[in-house]
C-alpha cells in the first residue's frame, strides 16, 4: 500500500532525526521533496542534501545542521496543507512564522518557494509547511 502523505513523512523523518541528534537522514526521493530540501538549504535550515540511486529507487540524503553546542537549526516543523485539507493563500495573506525567524514553504505557479521569495514575486499558493 502506498503512502498517503509523503511530505508529512519527510518532515517526520527530519523531526525524529533531529530529536535523536543524527547527522543525516535518508528518505525516498521525489521532485517535490528535492525542491523542499532546496528551500530548506537556501534558508539555512539544513547543511546539504543529495540524491542517491539505490537498487532502481532514488533516496534523498539530508545532512542536518547543528551549531557548535549541538543545538539544531530546525527547532520545529509543521505540515500546514494536508491531502484532506488544502490551505491556499493570496500573496498578502502569506503567514509569518515567529515574526520572520522561521519560514513558510509554498507551492506556487513559479515552483516551491519560501515565504520571502513568494512575497517578493507577489504570488500566493498552497502553504505546504512551516519551519522554525
Amino acid at each position: 500500500m502506498g503512502m498517503t502523505d509523503p511530505i508529512a513523512d519527510l518532515l517526520t523523518r527530519i523531526r525524529n532525526a533531529i530529536r535523536a541528534r543524527h547527522e543525516s537522514v535518508v528518505c525516498p526521493s521525489s521532485k517535490m521533496k528535492e525542491h523542499l530540501c532546496g528551500v530548506l538549504k537556501q534558508n539555512g535550515f539544513i547543511r546539504d542534501f543529495h540524491v542517491e540511486e539505490k537498487d532502481s529507487c532514488s533516496m534523498i540524503m539530508i545532512e542536518l545542521k547543528y551549531d557548535e553546542t549541538r543545538r539544531p537549526a530546525i527547532t520545529g516543523l509543521r505540515r500546514v496543507s494536508t491531502p484532506g485539507r488544502r490551505v491556499y493563500v493570496k500573496n498578502k495573506e502569506i503567514p509569518r512564522v515567529l515574526n520572520g525567524l522561521g519560514i513558510s514553504i509554498l507551492s506556487t505557479s513559479k515552483g516551491i518557494l519560501g515565504d520571502r521569495e513568494a512575497r517578493a514575486a507577489n504570488i500566493g499558493g498552497e502553504v505546504i509547511c512551516s519551519v522554525w
